[in-house]
């Protein structure tokens, strides 16, 4: 009878601690990264991908903060890397982070095909720049009807510089998503700068306007980021804590 009882408490034990860990994952928040696939610079014949600062400096501050972090690309498999975003000059105590972190680099060799993820699956999505989102994130349909069905279930959806021409032809209602919404994302003096207002397929704020957003900007490379509703971005790799703070502070609002 003793034996009988003994057993009979720890498989009761063992039942409470399974719906503890049940109830602690539930609460988890989770957070879908999707990063660019394409690799070309236009016809310059140099490489571009996303940009280190701007995946790694919203990575690890939601990551330090519990979340959970998936990272998709259109193609899967390992995303390209914009080899400028590695130089010396635009090291920061993130980049030299993603650097050594093996766990990251190994996640980042095999990122979901963005066709197979689901918004159900995940609390947000955030989308780090580069120029490479100006050919395939802001055409690829798989990224487009993603980003809507965040949208429309009421989640979070951030972008960071480059990142908001996945917005391009996102539509909600038959009207573009950012029509009415207040904006910002790598400006036009910003792209001049950096020698490229021939190269990229188009300039970002001149197509976040055309499609009815409000679009606002601080002087170039210096931080700043906008929230409107569930939509948030950022101006340039500056802004990233930025959106990723805005983003941390609507998935902890949410129960």
């Amino acid at each position: 009878m003793k034996k009988i009882t003994v057993l009979t408490i720890l498989a009761l034990t063992v039942s409470c601690f399974t719906v503890i860990a049940q109830k602690q994952n539930k609460k988890m928040k989770k957070v879908l990264f999707v990063v660019t696939s394409h690799d070309q610079l236009g016809n310059t014949g140099e490489k571009t991908g996303f940009w280190t600062e701007e995946l790694a400096a919203p990575y690890y501050a939601l990551l330090d903060k519990g979340i959970v972090i998936d990272i998709a690309s259109p193609k899967g498999g390992q995303p390209p890397i914009d080899p400028k975003s590695s130089d010396p000059s635009s090291a920061t105590e993130d980049t030299k982070r993603f650097d050594a972190d093996k766990e990251l680099q190994e996640k980042l060799k095999h990122t979901h095909k963005l066709s197979t993820v689901n918004q159900a699956d995940y609390d947000a999505v955030f989308y780090p720049g580069g120029h490479g989102p100006l050919w395939d994130l802001a055409e690829d349909k798989n990224s487009i009807d993603l980003i809507e069905s965040f949208y429309t279930h009421k989640k979070p959806v951030a972008f960071v510089c480059h990142a908001p021409g996945a917005l391009k032809n996102v539509k909600v209602n038959g009207e573009f998503l950012v029509k009415g919404k207040k904006v910002t994302g790598f400006t036009n003096t910003e792209e001049e700068a950096v020698g490229l207002s021939k190269v990229v397929p188009f300039l970002l704020e001149d197509e976040l306007k055309k499609n009815g957003a409000s679009f606002s900007k601080t002087d170039n490379w210096k931080a700043y980021a906008v929230e409107d509703g569930l939509l948030i971005t950022g101006q340039n790799p500056a802004s990233s804590k930025l959106v990723a703070e805005k983003l941390l502070a609507q998935l902890n609002s949410k129960k």
